[in-house]
């Protein structure tokens, strides 16, 4: 049954390639992506394969039920898009002006669509149910999983699994890791606020500039000298605007920026020590302040037994040429919603270009097509033998 669809996978492969390139031609951002959700609704359709669409915004789930009794499998692909200018020179640049796939969400797409059809060609031979998770919003908090869980698309649902598309991983390398894999991830939007003042005159004044810059180093002490050396966090000040003219002391600065973390008692250090720090500097100051810290997408962590399984599954397909544990990653997935409901893996599938590489979320990103098969193979062996476990 794995060879047959293992076969039928890669005679789909100029299709799923198509499929791609459309929706890179197409794209649209987070919580936008109305027309990307009616095509995959009008892929379904002509299948005559059962699907919900609107779940919890734009999400589309499909289901196919095999003939024989067996474990409900679901499987998730996002499928939003970036607010950046595409700047690669191919056939199938995005025709969206300021707006491209640069992280791989078209390939996760057209990968999950051709394996649902493939699935549902071979359901008469099948024990179990299988559902398509075609997640909006992966790239924007609060993000897309969390309302299309509590719109019921894990109902029944006994695991999940996903994969990401990796350009910085070369092709045929799966990569796996149980426990924590990728980082929570947060923001925060700070204002301080002074008393500005002419330039030549800086005792009149309480200097926002002066203050805000001193809170910049001092936050970077917070991962140094107040968690623990053996856990991991990130604080990043993204962003500093006081714009004034050149003779102008700045009332006012706004600052944003991010906090990763893996665990619940660093996460609550790194807010706790984060507004002491702004109190400080501003108490000393005499300057007042606002604050907003806001938790974005909760770490992702696998769950061992399903990671080892995966990894054992993907050791036997097709196209997977070294499987390997992966390294704690400080970016965020909101595919941890969905494992801290049930259980379930989330791993990489190396996508690596020939020729020039560039990272995910860079205006030239692209990636090596052929992993989307990788990935298809490896999903779809995964969710068929489930029910042997």
């Amino acid at each position: 049954m794995s060879m047959d669809i293992i076969k039928q996978l890669e005679a789909s492969y100029d299709e799923m390639v198509s499929i791609r390139r459309y929706l890179h031609m197409h794209p649209e951002v987070s919580f936008q992506e109305v027309e990307t959700a009616k095509y995959i609704q009008k892929f379904y359709t002509e299948l005559e394969i059962p699907f919900q669409a609107n779940v919890g915004g734009n999400g589309v789930v499909a289901r196919v039920k095999g003939t024989l009794p067996g474990k409900t499998v679901a499987l998730r692909a996002d499928f939003d898009a970036l607010p950046i200018q595409d700047e690669k020179n191919v056939p199938y640049k995005s025709t969206v002006p300021g707006v491209m796939h640069a992280c791989g969400h078209d390939g996760h797409t057209a990968a999950l669509l051709i394996l649902a059809r493939t699935i549902n060609e071979f359901k008469n031979q099948l024990a179990g149910e299988y559902v398509f998770i075609h997640q909006h919003a992966e790239e924007y908090a609060p993000g897309g999983a969390k309302p299309m869980i509590e719109a019921g698309c894990l109902e029944g649902v006994d695991v999940i699994f996903g994969t990401h598309l990796w350009s910085q991983t070369p092709l045929g390398t799966i990569e796996y890791k149980s426990g924590p894999i990728m980082a929570a991830a947060d923001r925060f939007s700070i204002t301080i606020q002074g008393k500005g003042g002419h330039g030549a005159n800086p005792h009149d004044t309480k200097d926002s500039i002066v203050v805000a810059s001193q809170l910049v180093v001092n936050l970077q002490q917070l991962v140094s000298r107040r968690v623990n050396p053996t856990e991991s966090a990130v604080l990043s000040v993204g962003s500093f605007i006081a714009d004034n003219a050149f003779n102008i002391i700045a009332d006012t600065v706004k600052m944003t920026g991010t906090v990763r973390t893996f665990k619940p008692d660093v996460r609550d250090l790194m807010e706790n020590e984060l507004k002491r720090v702004l109190e400080g500097n501003c108490y000393t100051a005499d300057c007042s302040y606002s604050f907003l810290y806001e938790r974005g997408y909760p770490p992702v962590i696998n769950h061992v037994e399903e990671t080892d399984y995966v990894a054992e599954i993907a050791r036997t397909v097709p196209g997977v040429s070294e499987v390997i544990e992966s390294e704690l990653l400080m970016i965020g997935e909101d595919f941890g919603y969905y494992l801290e409901e049930i259980p379930g893996t989330f791993f990489f599938t190396g996508a690596m270009p020939e020729g020039d590489v560039f990272p995910h979320h860079s205006p030239k990103f692209d990636f090596d097509e052929r992993a989307m098969l990788v990935a298809a193979k490896t999903l779809g062996i995964a969710a068929i033998n489930y029910h042997l476990k």
